[in-house]
C-alpha cells in the first residue's frame, strides 16, 4: 500500500498486526521492567490476555482503525493502581525505545506520542 499523508495512522503504521507487534515489543519491556512489572505479578493469564487485546482495541481504534474498544474508560481502567508520575516516565521510556526498536518512523512517533500523552491525567495517580 502507497504510504500517503492522508492515510490512517493506523493505516501507517500496518494495521492491525503492526499495532499487535508494538502492543507485544511494548508488554515484554514493562513486564520485565522492576518498576513496572508489579502491575502484572500476581495476574492469571486470562486477565492478561485480556488487558492486551484491550490495548490493542483500544489503540486501533484511537488510531483511525476500524475496531472499536469496548474497555472502560481510562480513567475507570487505571482507577487504584496507583501509577505515580516516575512510573509514566518509566513508560514513556520503554515506549520510546519499541518505537525506535520497530523503527517507526518521526512523524508516526510524534503522532502516537501525543496521543497517549493526553491520557495521562486519566492514568497517573494524583495522590
Amino acid at each position: 500500500m502507497k504510504m500517503t499523508e492522508n492515510n490512517s495512522l493506523y493505516q501507517r503504521l500496518g494495521g492491525y498486526d503492526g499495532i499487535t507487534g508494538f502492543v507485544e515489543n511494548l508488554l515484554a519491556r514493562l513486564y520485565a521492567d522492576p518498576q513496572l512489572g508489579h502491575y502484572w505479578a500476581n495476574v492469571g493469564e486470562k486477565r492478561t490476555d485480556r488487558a492486551k487485546h484491550l490495548l490493542i482495541e483500544f489503540l486501533c481504534a484511537q488510531m483511525g482503525g476500524p475496531q472499536k474498544y469496548t474497555g472502560r474508560d481510562m480513567k475507570i481502567a487505571h482507577q487504584g493502581m496507583h501509577i505515580s508520575p516516575s512510573d509514566w516516565q518509566v513508560f514513556f521510556t520503554h515506549a520510546a525505545a519499541t518505537l525506535h526498536a520497530l523503527q517507526v518512523p518521526e512523524q508516526e512517533a510524534g503522532e502516537i506520542v501525543a496521543m497517549v500523552s493526553s491520557l495521562e491525567s486519566a492514568i497517573v495517580s494524583k495522590s
